[in-house]
């Protein structure tokens, strides 16, 4: 691995980005995690003001993590991840589609509809969440109509 221990944040969190870029996801889950954890003990010590992990970077390395373990098929893992991401920036609405997905496969129809309609009032031409909203709503009535 190229990470070394100690090295700034912003340098773990671009070395994680590359290897997400390239598809070489090990890689990129532990130095997203390292990222995680050097954000963590900075706002543990005090010294957040003095961290360089700005809440964009974080909620960016707990969705890409996030994705990673979806990938693998660990869903509640990654919905951890995304609503970990949710909660250090609330107006991110990417985090709120990965973690509707995968409510949506799961049959939690209503909650993905919570998560897709959030998006869109985040962002109103994200054009997969409205696809998305239409399917569950679809899907949901199906499930109703069928009495699952």
């Amino acid at each position: 691995m190229d990470w070394q221990q100690g090295q700034e944040s912003p340098a773990v969190l671009a070395l994680a980005q590359a290897h997400f870029k390239k598809g070489e996801y090990a890689e990129a889950e532990a130095l997203y995690s390292a990222y995680i954890r050097q954000c963590a003990c900075a706002a543990s010590e005090g010294a957040a003001h003095l961290s360089k992990c700005s809440p964009e970077d974080l909620a960016t390395a707990f969705n890409n993590r996030g994705q990673i373990k979806y990938f693998r098929v660990d869903f509640y893992e990654a919905m951890d991840d995304y609503t970990s991401a949710i909660e250090v920036q609330p107006s991110f609405e990417v985090p709120y589609y990965n973690r509707g997905l995968i409510l949506y496969r799961l049959g939690y129809f209503d909650d993905a509809l919570e998560d897709f309609k959030k998006v869109l009032d985040l962002n109103p031409g994200f054009q997969d969440a409205v696809l998305s909203l239409k399917q569950t709503i679809l899907d949901k009535e199906e499930k109703q109509r069928r009495n699952y």
